[in-house]
């Protein structure tokens, strides 16, 4: 029998571990801040793409015009081409860009990760990720009202197999992915519900709700979208799930993790409100590359009696990384370094991996193992 006798193709947002590495070693780009879809005040609409090698490039979909020449098509030098689109009714429309003869999607649509790329998952079956014959939970993909950013926000919610049931009320793990992922990444190829049905059947982990928000948000500063989802997270996303889940409510029945920026969003959040967190976990992640992590310390108002507070309300901090080859590694050193001259208590450890989904998800299996016990 193959050794790939389960092989599940699922379309993930955030599959790969591109969108992550990018953060530390990319140079900035139009891309970074472009804003693909926007509708003008006379009702037609502007799609745009960077395409800086493009010789061609147009856009098909049902919002465009049968008649040809109908579309106004520009490239600017910075290599952002602008596609507009007369006479827009609202409604909702399907849209792809042809870029040189070539349907692609839109990689600014905050759903392009759900579509573009796909992801593989090979397994033996054996593997603590793998699907197996065991009571599996529910995965809930549920909306909320931002107060932070005055809009509709997505977020998806694990619980174990018989919470619909059970009048038990259970401790709540914040789990966020990485930069230019969503929230449908840890369900997908983070392999989520898997790792925590297994765990669950094995007796390894105490019963929990895992939210996994969507910690990427439209910002013209790469590094803006942090301490926004920060305030989200303490404004918003909390209060929508201890409103419509039941959950124990209090600091040490609360962790939050996250992964790359996903991992700054967990410090950003947890740093500045220690009061309401016990278990924290900082995954392949520091301080904002290209900042002296000294000033972001300061930044996020690490005194001496924050740092006091933190070391006495922090049940568990981890600061982990995929090895030396994690993109990461020498920023989390330089984090470690400041961490280490405040006093701040924290464990570290490393797994294989680098900076992709094999040392993340290893950080999901370990990390549910340790929490609330």
């Amino acid at each position: 029998m193959s050794v790939f006798r389960n092989l599940m193709v699922l379309i993930a947002a955030g599959a790969l571990a591109m969108p992550a590495l990018a953060q530390w070693q990319r140079t900035p780009t139009p891309n970074d801040t472009l804003q693909s879809v926007r509708r003008l005040s006379d009702g037609s609409v502007v799609f745009s793409i960077y395409a800086p090698k493009a010789r061609q490039v147009s856009v098909t979909g049902d919002c465009v015009p049968w008649t040809p020449g109908s579309l106004r098509v520009t490239e600017q030098p910075n290599g952002v081409w602008h596609i507009q689109v007369p006479k827009v009714e609202d409604g909702a429309y399907r849209y792809q860009f042809v870029v040189d003869g070539i349907r692609v999607f839109d990689p600014k649509n905050p759903l392009a990760a759900e579509t573009t790329p796909m992801t593989v998952l090979t397994s033996t079956g054996d593997e603590f990720f793998a699907m197996k014959d065991v009571p599996h939970g529910a995965i809930a993909q549920r909306t909320y009202w931002s107060e932070t950013l005055k809009g509709w926000r997505r977020l998806h919610v694990w619980t174990p197999a018989g919470y619909e049931t059970s009048k038990q009320k259970l401790p709540v793990l914040y789990l966020v992915h990485g930069g230019g992922d969503n929230d449908l990444s840890w369900p997908t190829v983070g392999c989520a519900g898997q790792i925590l049905d297994n765990l669950m059947a094995e007796g390894k982990m105490e019963p929990m709700i895992v939210v996994m928000p969507n910690g990427t948000i439209a910002s013209d500063d790469m590094m803006g979208e942090v301490p926004l989802f920060a305030d989200d997270m303490v404004t918003s996303i909390i209060p929508y799930i201890e409103q419509n889940y039941r959950c124990l409510t209090d600091r040490k029945h609360r962790a939050m993790a996250g992964l790359s920026m996903g991992g700054m969003e967990t410090m950003e959040t947890t740093f500045q409100h220690p009061e309401l967190f016990a278990y924290v976990w900082v995954l392949s992640s520091s301080f904002a590359p290209g900042r002296d992590p000294k000033a972001e310390a300061d930044r996020l108002g690490m005194t001496p009696d924050r740092v006091a507070q933190m070391n006495k309300t922090f049940l568990q901090l981890y600061l982990t990384q995929g090895g030396p080859e994690d993109i990461a590694y020498n920023n989390c050193k330089n984090t470690r370094s400041v961490l280490d001259q405040l006093g701040l208590k924290y464990q570290y450890y490393e797994v294989k991996g680098g900076h992709s989904w094999q040392a993340w998800r290893q950080n999901l299996y370990d990390l549910a193992q340790k929490i609330f016990k």
